[in-house]
């Protein structure tokens, strides 16, 4: 082995030989403060592991992906839905010759800014923002705000451009800069329809028979057969349309699906009743914290009020807000 010859060199000459020309290339790093590179790892590289060893990523694992406070062991959590989802991400990108170290970098934060209690939870946060701030909540804007400012101890991670992009950009309208940003922005879905499917059919909220037959003819009977469809028409398509997409048929198939599961399991009556509950004590919580702002920790200094106590709850898990709603009600 030549000496001469660094890592960055040889990760430099691989990438030339093996990735598209439409992937990103993992030098130069585009940090906001500057640094020197690692000698062992790419700068995607030591953005990935950065993020997994946040206090966010860990807390993830009590965290809500569906269901409130499951009682079997089995039923996916925030952080199984990031694991699943990078997964399936990197095989993606690698069949398609793009960055894998930085898809896998992008979907280990996705959701470091998602509250307790899934989407219940972001929404009764967004609500308590809107009407006593003028302000609001969205989890994929406060996952940037975690890496950018709050962890390690209100430094941030000092992430490169292209991970912070991928992490603001993974859902909502803007579409993110790279390539690889899009493959998560997309597999988001493809992972959270699927695995919820099969949690929905372990609680019996759904049997096999209520799910949408055209669609599962199309894309497959089992949450494997889907992923797998999906995962190669999106490869298919993508390989001549020079961006991330799927053919109108199978991603039309997908979209409907997704409605699906909105109307039967998202938003259906057990959802409903669980909303109820997730508002009542994010409300109760906020507007507590809202009246005694020192109770709430300063994540970061010179923060607003509302701000620190937006940053106080999205950072709960489920277990540790149903414990401080519980300690607020029994002092009352």
């Amino acid at each position: 082995m030549d000496a001469t010859v660094t890592f960055e060199d040889r990760v430099r000459a691989w990438e030339e030989q093996f990735l598209d020309a439409g992937a990103t290339r993992s030098y130069p790093a585009h940090r906001q403060v500057e640094e020197a590179d690692s000698p062992v790892r790419t700068p995607f590289q030591r953005d990935r592991d950065r993020i997994v060893h946040t206090k966010a990523f860990r807390r993830l694992k009590h965290k809500t992906q569906v269901f409130v406070a499951p009682e079997g062991d089995h039923y996916r959590t925030r952080l199984t839905h990031t694991i699943e989802a990078c997964g399936i991400a990197r095989t993606v990108a690698r069949a398609l010759g793009l960055n894998e170290d930085l898809t896998e970098a992008i979907g280990l934060g996705h959701d470091l800014g998602h509250p307790p209690f899934g989407h219940a939870g972001e929404e009764a946060l967004d609500v308590a923002l809107r009407e006593r701030c003028g302000s609001g909540f969205k989890h994929n804007e406060h996952s940037l705000r975690v890496v950018e400012v709050l962890e390690r101890d209100g430094r941030g991670l000092n992430l490169t451009e292209e991970v912070r992009d991928g992490i603001l950009n993974h859902t909502g309208a803007n579409k993110p800069a790279t390539l690889e940003g899009r493959i998560v922005k997309l597999v988001d879905r493809v992972a959270y329809i699927n695995h919820d499917i099969d949690d929905a059919l372990r609680a019996g909220i759904l049997s096999v028979g209520d799910l949408p037959a055209a669609e599962i003819e199309l894309l497959g009977a089992t949450g494997s057969v889907r992923i797998d469809t999906l995962v190669r028409d999106i490869v298919e398509r993508s390989r001549t349309a020079g961006d991330i997409v799927q053919s109108d048929q199978v991603g039309g198939a997908m979209l409907r699906l997704r409605k699906f599961m909105f109307d039967r399991v998202y938003l259906g009556p057990l959802a409903r009743s669980e909303h109820e509950r997730v508002h009542r004590m994010m409300r109760t919580l906020f507007d507590h914290y809202m009246e005694r702002p020192a109770e709430a920790p300063e994540l970061e200094p010179g923060a607003s009020q509302c701000q620190r106590v937006a940053d106080y709850l999205a950072g709960m898990t489920d277990r540790y807000c149903i414990a401080k709603y519980a300690e607020l009600a029994e002092w009352r």
